[in-house]
């Protein structure tokens, strides 16, 4: 499992990091998403969307977006349109 020591983000990612709809989610939830997916598609410019629901967040949907190196966390939120 991914942890914050072994973590890489992008700017991006740090930046969004403070917008008040961003700043609540659990890091333990991203590296989960990362680590245990419950769903995963690989997008045409090589980045990784990875979905996994989160129980202590009513259940909502978290999605994990990484780089085209698998490791690299470039944003995360929750997904309102995911089915699941």
């Amino acid at each position: 499992m991914t942890d914050m020591l072994e973590a890489r983000f992008t700017q991006y990612f740090l930046y969004t990091r403070n917008r008040p709809d961003r700043c609540c989610i659990n890091l333990d939830w991203i590296f989960e998403t990362v680590a245990n997916p419950d769903a995963e598609v690989v997008q045409q410019d090589g980045r990784i969307r990875r979905w996994k629901r989160i129980p202590e967040a009513e259940g909502r949907f978290l999605r994990v977006i990484l780089l085209e190196d698998g490791v690299t966390i470039h944003n995360a939120f929750f997904d309102r349109r995911f089915q699941g």
